[in-house]
C-alpha cells in the first residue's frame, strides 16, 4: 500500500543499543534515516538507560523512539531499518542479546500486518517498557491498536532500572 498526497502516516521506530558506543549507535541511526530521501525524522524521545531484557547477562541498553514520516511502504521502511542495523555491524546472532544496534517499527499508522517479515503493531511492544517509556515522551497520548493506551499498558510491566540519561 503506497501513501499518496500529504496525509501520511504517523509511524514510530524504537532503537536501542548496548554495544559499540550506543549513545553514538543511536544518534547516527537517527542521522542516517533523517538524511534518507524519502524518510524524516519529526520527533525523537529522551535517550534511555535501561536493563538487558530476555538474555539479563549483558550490558544495560541505551532505548529511544522516534516518530517518523515517509512516503516508503511498510516494507521498504523495514528494509531500509534493517540496512542501517547491518551497517551499524548488527549481527543477528542470539535472540535477545547483545547489540550494536537494533531498530524496531512498532507502528504505521494505524496499519495492522501480519506476514512472515513483519507484523504490526509490534506485536511485544505492549510488554516492555524499554519501548514504551520512550514512545511515551514522543505520543503521549498514543493509542496501540488492538491493545490500547500505552499509558494504561505501561501500568502493567515493569520499569524498574529504566532513567533517562539525555
Amino acid at each position: 500500500m503506497s501513501t499518496s498526497g500529504s496525509t501520511r502516516p504517523t509511524i514510530y521506530i524504537a532503537l536501542g543499543s548496548n554495544q559499540d558506543e550506543p549513545v553514538v549507535q543511536i544518534d547516527r541511526a537517527l542521522a542516517t534515516l533523517d538524511a534518507h530521501d524519502a524518510i524524516r525524522v519529526v520527533a525523537v524521545s529522551r535517550l534511555y538507560r535501561t536493563p538487558p531484557w530476555g538474555v539479563v547477562e549483558q550490558p544495560p541498553f541505551v532505548n529511544a523512539a522516534a516518530r517518523l514520516e515517509t512516503s516508503l511502504s511498510p516494507e521498504s521502511l523495514l528494509d531500509v531499518l534493517v540496512s542501517v542495523e547491518q551497517a551499524a555491524g548488527r549481527q543477528r546472532t542470539l535472540r535477545w542479546g547483545p547489540r550494536s544496534l537494533d531498530l524496531d517499527l512498532l507502528l504505521y499508522g494505524d496499519e495492522c500486518l501480519d506476514t512472515e517479515r513483519l507484523q504490526l503493531p509490534h506485536p511485544r511492544m505492549h510488554e516492555r517498557a524499554f519501548v514504551l517509556v520512550p514512545l511515551l515522551d514522543i505520543a503521549a497520548d498514543i493509542i496501540i491498536p488492538a491493545r490500547g493506551r500505552a499509558t494504561d499498558l505501561l501500568a502493567e510491566v515493569d520499569r524498574s532500572g529504566i532513567e533517562a540519561i539525555r
